[in-house]
């Protein structure tokens, strides 16, 4: 008997019928006798649904308010999983996180989890029920509901594999898998049947919008196997496992990309010791996460600093950033948010020269010019014009070969 837990995202909730198949679909893993855990998000369009009703009272509602309203979706999602359940003879109960106590910390609307309480859900594996788990939430400790950010049953569904040392944890998604880059942009991407943690972690930081980066954290932190498999069809799916050596021939794995970025330069800054902090403080005390960074130094004593932001938060790092160029006396602030990240990733890098010219080189090819590098062990990435982005990806999809799978 192995214990698993199931996560199914939003258009594999969609509807009544789909609510259903899912449903079948975990009776019969149940009646083979294993131990199941299903982690729901809300049905898709749903999210999207109450944020427009909450628009429509208040354009700018309280971080706690939306948390209580959106953490809703995934409610009416568990309770109609469970009548489909109950309908086929399964025995099922339905929890909130609250409910389940998955504590987490008090940050509104991207809160973080502490801990998790399973005796609950042991309880009623052992009674041979199946406990279908409401994704995406949480409480703090004064009682408060919280949800954990964008795609966040993911996080919920492996942090409740990592609780429970499940035997193995399954992301269900409407893909069938991790492709080398999108589909949609590239169709001769193809589907990888493995691929390690530290490369998932990067896909999922730069953009690769499979799964959540904190899903993958966890998995990684805990050693929790997870797969990605498809609601729709049948397959393998990936594995995301620690094992490189059946992909050492592989040098680059796959291609993110990210369309939510936005960079902005400030000029001219006295070149003195704690200027990047005096820059990037209150970006920080805003709560604005900051990804690429490039600082110039130039000959008259002073500096160019430039650095990007989610698209999102432009304009509110833009107005500090002015205010930081009055206080410094600095030149000028300028901005871009027209700008896209691409980045290759692979643990094959570490041991192969030559693939920054390699990219460098097909990017040229297409006249496509490099705004801002950034590189790690594993990855590489650029900053382009928004306007090059597929043209991009598709030309190092090519360079890289990564339509015909590792080199023997």
């Amino acid at each position: 008997m192995a214990l698993y837990v199931y996560k199914f995202g939003g258009t594999s909730v969609g509807s009544v019928e789909r609510i259903k198949s899912v449903a079948e679909k975990v009776k019969k893993v149940h009646d083979a006798g294993h131990q199941i855990v299903v982690v729901v998000s809300a049905m898709s369009g749903e999210t999207n649904r109450l944020v427009a009703l909450a628009k429509e009272i208040q354009v700018q509602p309280t971080d706690r308010e939306m948390d209580v309203l959106l953490s809703t979706g995934e409610q009416v999602t568990i309770s109609l999983l469970c009548m489909a359940l109950h309908s086929l003879g399964c025995d099922a109960s339905s929890y909130t996180g609250g409910q389940v106590k998955i504590l987490t910390d008090s940050s509104h609307t991207k809160a973080r989890i502490l801990s998790i309480d399973d005796s609950r859900i042991k309880a009623h594996l052992d009674e041979g029920k199946v406990v279908v788990v409401a994704g995406f939430q949480g409480v703090d400790e004064h009682g408060n509901i919280t949800t954990l950010g964008r795609g966040g049953s993911d996080t919920t569904a492996v942090a409740l594999a990592a609780a429970l040392k499940a035997d193995e944890c399954h992301i269900y998604t409407d893909v069938d898998g991790v492709y080398t880059t999108d589909p949609r942009v590239e169709p001769k991407a193809r589907r990888l049947d493995k691929i390690t943690f530290e490369e998932m972690l990067e896909m999922a930081s730069l953009g690769s919008k499979v799964l959540q980066i904190r899903s993958v954290e966890f998995a990684g932190k805990y050693n929790v196997a997870l797969r990605v498999l498809s609601s729709f069809k049948e397959g393998n799916g990936t594995l995301i496992t620690y094992e490189e050596s059946q992909m050492e021939s592989a040098l680059i794995s796959g291609i993110a990309f990210n369309r939510d970025e936005a960079k902005l330069t400030i000029t001219g800054v006295p070149d003195l010791p704690g200027v990047a902090f005096k820059i990037l403080g209150p970006i920080a005390d805003a709560n604005i996460e900051v990804d690429m960074i490039i600082q110039n130094i130039a000959d008259d004593a002073t500096t160019d600093f430039t650095f990007t932001v989610h698209r999102n938060d432009y304009q509110r790092a833009k107005t500090l950033l002015d205010q930081t160029c009055i206080e410094l006396g600095a030149r000028k602030v300028t901005g871009d948010d027209n700008i896209v990240k691409i980045s290759i990733v692979g643990v094959g890098m570490r041991s192969h020269a030559g693939i920054a010219s390699t990219m460098f080189k097909a990017l040229a090819a297409e006249g496509i010019n490099i705004r801002m590098i950034a590189t790690s062990e594993i990855k590489i990435s650029v900053v382009v014009d928004e306007k090059y982005l597929e043209l991009a990806v598709r030309a190092l999809h090519a360079a890289f070969k990564l339509d015909q799978g590792a080199e023997s």
